[in-house]
Parts: C-alpha cells; structure tokens; sequence
C-alpha cells in the first residue's frame, strides 16, 4: 500500500514508518521540518503544517492509508502567552485535526489510523475540566465519526510512549538518563507517588499495521504494554544507567514528572489491561518496556 504518516519525522510517527517500510509498503512522511533521523532521511517527504496550512486534497491523492501522528500537546503550546491552551488545543485539535482527514477522505484514501492518547479512557473525569484532556477525546470522537462503509479509521490511544530511533533526539528521555547517570546533582534522588501504563513505539507501530489489516473500524482501542508505579519506573532507569538503587516515595512534585504533565491528576495511578478484543486485533509485542530502556540509556551513554 502507499502510505502517508503525518508526524512521521517524530518518535512514535517515525517507528511506524519504518515498520511499515519493514513490511513491504511504500511510506511517504509529512511533517513541518524533514526528519533528521538518518533511517527517516530517505523517505519521500511532503513538508506541511496541517495546523497552519491550506492542505489541497491533491496532495494527498494515490495514498491508500494514512497514519495521524501529530496531534498536539503541552509541548506545542505557545509559551509567550499569545494563546491560551484551551484555544490553541481547540484550534490544532478538535479543528484541524479532523479537517485534515476529512480531505484525506475527499482525496480517496480509505484507511486511516489516528494516535490518540489514552486519557479520555482511563481519567474520563479530566474530561471537561483538563483542557488537553478534553481537546484529545473531542479529536477522537470527530476523526472515529467520519468513519463509513468506504472509509475505515481506527483509533489507537496510547499511554506513555518510550522508544528509541538512532539519531533522532527525544529530550525528555535524554535527562531521565542523565539524572539516572547522576549528572544532574542538584536533582534529588526520588519518585514521586503514583505511576501509570506504558507502552514502546515499536509495539504502537506493530498495532498500526495491525489495526490496518485486521482492525474494525470505527473503534478507539486502548492500548498499553506495562504498569508501573513511578518508583518502579525510574528504579529501571537507575538499574540501566549502573546506579541500581531503591528510591524512596515522596508524595511532592517531581522535576521530570511535573504536576502540569499529570493529566490524570497529580499522584495518579493509571493501571489496566488491554482488553482482548484490543489484543486479538491488534496483536502487538509486550513486556518491552526494560529492553527499551536498556537500549535508550546505552544509545545515549
């Protein structure tokens, strides 16, 4: 199949483009700037912004399935003040996201696999009150409405995503190894309470291609691998970085897990299986999350 991946030049967009290359299909990225992994450079590449621009329904003519990997977060929010997050997650989410699959559709793509984020699912309560939150089950239930007997969109909305693509920077895992290599001392020693699901990238792509060929449309899939408080959590990043140690549980705000990123709430614990329609369907690899972590910290050592 020709396939488009919006957000292909980032982590999770980037690990499915190159799985679905894997399997024999002809991968196009769309992303604001090129990619700079080395394995994503030789891609053939469109550069659009679906927020900002005016996206021509030619542009997306000859592909058969889109994957959408780039709904905005708290990291796209502009930080001079000039728009709130309620209006900008409004404008880059609930509008843009489902106008821009709608022109897929008019372009004659017949597929599509949207990335959501697990949050309207597991904290529905944040629903109306977080506006992240809100703007992410707003963008779901619109892009999962356009589907119809000749259009098929599956949602697949993930916990915490960790992965690792050579050459392609991802910030917040970089100081996780830093702090875990001790190279950040005025960072105390810690975990915070509660803890959520996690998931790698690899298994998001594997449930992309998945949810493609054997998924029923018009379903958002809750998908996630591991459960683990965030003592658990940082206490693998320790053990990979070769300073194992037991931290201790603080109930206060931690530097690399900040309130503002606790969507759930603060001191939340997020914990569920995948149910087994989700697991049959799509079909994904578990039990990655330490190899994951492993990879990450020699790669960035």
């Amino acid at each position: 199949m020709n396939v488009l991946v919006v957000g292909g030049s980032g982590l999770i967009g980037g690990e499915i483009a190159l799985h679905l290359k894997a399997n024999g299909h002809d991968v196009t990225i769309m992303s604001r700037k090129p990619p700079v992994a080395p394995a994503l450079a030789s891609f053939s590449f469109i550069q659009a912004d679906y927020i900002n621009d005016t996206i021509d329904p030619a542009r997306l003519e000859g592909f058969d399935w889109l994957v959408f990997s780039a709904a905005a977060d708290i990291r796209n929010v502009p930080m001079d003040g000039s728009e709130s997050p309620d209006s900008f997650y409004t404008r880059a989410n609930d509008k843009a996201v489902p106008e821009f699959i709608a022109t897929a559709k008019a372009a004659g793509v017949k597929k599509v696999v949207y990335i959501g984020t697990f949050y309207p699912q597991v904290a529905p309560q944040q629903i109306g009150v977080c506006p992240y939150v809100t703007s992410r089950h707003n963008t779901c239930e619109s892009v999962l409405a356009l589907a119809d007997e000749s259009f098929s969109v599956f949602a697949l909305n993930a916990p915490f995503v960790l992965g690792f693509i050579e050459g392609l920077p991802v910030p917040h895992l970089a100081a996780i190894v830093d702090y875990a290599s001790g190279k950040i001392p005025d960072m105390p020693d810690f975990a915070p309470i509660g803890g959520t699901n996690h998931i790698t990238s690899k298994s998001v792509a594997e449930a992309a291609l998945n949810a493609f060929t054997q998924g029923t449309s018009g379903t958002g899939y809750l998908i996630g691998d591991v459960n683990l408080t965030w003592q658990e959590y940082l206490e693998l990043w320790f053990a990979a970085a070769g300073s194992p140690k037991t931290l201790p549980v603080l109930d206060q705000e931690h530097p690399m897990f900040p309130y503002v990123i606790q969507f759930a709430g603060p001191g939340a614990t997020v914990s569920y299986e995948p149910d087994a329609q989700t697991q049959t369907e799509l079909d994904y690899s578990r039990n990655q999350i330490s190899a994951i972590i492993d990879a990450v910290v020699a790669a960035h050592r």
